[in-house]
């Protein structure tokens, strides 16, 4: 894990200085307070996924950009040799397969949710959609009160600038992927 930490500082602090920002004006833009942005951009935090949702919502980035790594032009990824971001005692895993592209306006993660696994989103920023094709198990999906079931096979495409929830009621983990699109 302490080599995404070194990525997400690198990414936070090149983005702050790019834009000129103090860590009091990046916490007022995010909701993160100034102590948890400066560890993070030291590398001495793991962020929670909401964490990371929070701070790329608040500066209109992309989630992935935080975690970006510099890539040659082909990349051929192997999930198992990336650090996966995790929360809700690792039942709920993301795993970044290609990172935020500004000339695409997409990123793709590999998401594994473990049985009685969960996560709840705000919602990202006006216009971003998200695209989610379930390889695996049955995925719970809940937005504005409504229960989807994404069986394995199937694919969900939402709005996602509103609450949604990723839940695994089952009893075998969902494995999917999710494509998120930002507008221009």
């Amino acid at each position: 894990m302490h080599s995404i930490n070194l990525n997400i500082g690198k990414n936070f602090k090149r983005i702050r200085t790019e834009r000129n920002l103090s860590l009091d004006k990046m916490s007022e833009l995010t909701g993160v307070s100034k102590a948890m942005l400066g560890q993070i951009e030291r590398g001495e935090s793991n962020p929670t996924i909401t964490t990371l949702w929070k701070i790329a919502s608040g500066l209109h980035i992309s989630f992935s950009s935080l975690l970006a790594e510099d890539t040659p032009l082909v990349t051929l990824v192997d999930a198992r040799t990336i650090d996966p971001v995790v929360e809700n005692d690792e039942k709920y895993r993301v795993y970044p397969l290609f990172p935020f592209h500004p000339k695409k306006q997409f990123e793709i993660f590999s998401l594994v949710l473990e049985p009685g696994g969960s996560h709840e989103s705000e919602g990202h920023t006006t216009g971003v959609e998200e695209y989610v094709i379930v390889g695996s198990g049955t995925l719970e999906f809940v937005m504005e009160q409504e229960i989807y079931h994404v069986t394995q096979g199937s694919a969900l495409h939402f709005q996602a600038d509103r609450p949604h929830c990723y839940r695994n009621a089952g009893t075998s983990p969902v494995i999917c992927s999710v494509i998120i699109h930002y507008p221009h």
